[in-house]
């Protein structure tokens, strides 16, 4: 018996009913309000929503596998999972927000609100399916509401440019996904990714078995983009620069997040044939490291050259993305591993972050320029500014007692127990080379001489969202236990089961 959207129970989409419901409701806000009338209560009536959202979220783990039509819509540990890292991303470039008070988009700021929960929106449909058409929409609302994200100060010069570099690149990669698929749907006759498993693992040994390969290449360039990844990179460091700080936050944070969690999905469950095959290992696999090798060195290495904070963070983004690549070069091998190391640094990289770009924001906008060298001496004016900036700053660059260093600990351990020895090289000696930039922050804030004696004035919803960042990164560093046990304990089978249509447990 054919089933309908209403045969469902819908009480599993709670999350995303809880955010489409919120941005339309906001967006008729925004049209009532007077013109004259602050927006910032639209920010709060957003933050609430995505708190409410992982409420929910929460409250789903430990159920069984479930799905809607077909696996377009799809609730397991691994959707659950990556929804809580997106809803945390998204709640503190919220707080971020509504500390910043930026006035270039002041008359914008109520679309700017709800745009963030559309993005948000897409980037949880990407997690939440196992179907190609509903992954591409989720991929696309995503991309569309973050290109108008960058370029809402519309009156500054550098952001239309990034805009519009960003624009016309995300284009070109979502065309190169869109092809991949397009190959893939032909091969296999089907959307759904289960069905496009059987189907591969049918025609493996046919004359379809280098397109099958063709549609993987494709869709990884792709992902390259999406993930900025060397060598598909170029656009990030202009992009960075020319958004608003927050929104270079939620680049950083939850749109790689959520791309990341698309290459996971398409790779773990419509390529899985492919991974018993040899020549997984021979090129894809190979391929993958050598990614990970080139964004690891390259992004370290032009990062020393850079003097502007944004773009700084933005080659250190291609580096990490080059760490977090590391996982997936040897999936074919143990595939459930990749868990475990890839999400405990997710969720590591989400609190050194944001922390890093609100700190960013707030020493930058009182000094009047994005430079470097606007750190100079902070520890005399700010000192707790100073050494948060410097706890964030330590962990990304992999020290000791902090979040980032047990997050490369343990990417470092799994590709040593995957007899990836040279690629285990790569990610200590690329760390060692980042320490030289992050500490170059740490020199001008401690070792030279401020340009004023003034205190940064940093808002008390900063303060609060700076306190966040310092405490997930002193308690990941402190306790990975518990977060690793909750992870390891999560059924990450059901990523490769086909889920139920009946009522949730």
């Amino acid at each position: 018996m054919e089933q309908i959207l209403l045969d469902f129970d819908l009480r599993v989409m709670a999350p995303e009913l809880v955010i489409v419901s919120a941005a339309a409701l906001l967006s008729i806000i925004d049209l009532l309000l007077k013109e004259s009338r602050s927006r910032k209560v639209i920010g709060w009536f957003g933050l609430a929503a995505v708190v409410l959202a992982g409420v929910f979220v929460a409250m789903a783990f430990g159920h069984e596998p479930y799905q809607i039509l077909a696996d377009t819509y799809r609730i397991d540990s691994f959707s659950l999972m990556f929804k809580a890292i997106l809803l945390a991303g998204t709640a503190g470039v919220f707080l971020f927000s509504l500390a910043s008070g930026k006035e270039e988009w002041k008359s914008r700021e109520g679309e700017y609100y709800y745009l963030l929960l559309t993005a948000l929106l897409g980037a949880m449909v990407m997690v939440s399916s196992a179907d190609l058409i509903t992954l591409f929409v989720g991929l696309e609302l995503l991309s569309l509401s973050s290109y108008i994200l960058v370029g809402i100060r519309k009156e500054r010069g550098e952001a239309n440019e990034a805009a519009w570099k960003y624009v016309v690149l995300g284009g070109v990669s979502s065309a190169f996904i869109l092809y991949g698929m397009s190959f893939a749907y032909g091969l296999a006759g089907s959307t759904n990714l289960f069905e496009i498993s059987r189907r591969f693992a049918e025609g493996m040994g046919g004359s379809g078995h280098l397109f099958i390969y063709l549609s993987l290449f494709l869709m990884m360039v792709g992902f390259g983009f999406k993930v900025a990844f060397v060598p598909f990179h170029m656009w990030a460091p202009d992009v960075y620069q020319g958004a608003s700080t927050p929104i270079a936050a939620f680049l950083a944070i939850v749109s790689k997040t959520a791309a990341f969690a698309f290459i996971i999905r398409v790779l773990l469950v419509a390529y899985s044939p492919l991974m018993s095959d040899a020549s997984w290992m021979e090129v894809v696999s190979w391929m993958l490291m050598i990614v990970a090798a080139l964004s690891m060195i390259l992004g370290n290495t032009i990062a020393l050259r850079q003097t502007n904070a944004k773009r700084l963070m933005a080659y250190s983004s291609i580096a990490q993305a080059g760490y977090l690549v590391v996982p997936f070069a040897t999936i074919g091998l143990v595939p459930f591993d990749l868990f475990p190391s890839m999400l405990f640094y997710l969720v590591a990289y989400l609190f050194m972050t944001f922390g890093a770009f609100v700190v960013i924001e707030f020493v930058t906008k009182d000094r009047g320029h994005g430079g470097i060298s606007a750190f100079a001496g902070l520890s005399r004016r700010s000192p707790w500014l100073a050494a948060a900036m410097t706890l964030f700053l330590i962990s990304l660059a992999g020290l000791p007692l902090t979040a980032g260093f047990f997050g490369k600990f343990y990417l470092i351990t799994s590709t040593l127990f995957n007899n990836q020895e040279w690629l285990a090289a790569v990610m200590i000696l690329t760390t060692i080379v980042s320490y030289y930039y992050y500490f170059g922050i740490v020199r001008q804030m401690y070792f030279l001489p401020p340009y004023s004696d003034q205190k940064v004035p940093v808002p008390w919803l900063a303060t609060i969202a700076i306190l966040l960042g310092v405490g997930g990164t002193i308690g990941l560093g402190l306790f990975p236990e518990p977060l690793l046990t909750f992870i390891g304990e999560l059924d990450w089978t059901s990523v490769l089961s086909i889920a139920s249509s009946g009522a949730p447990q």
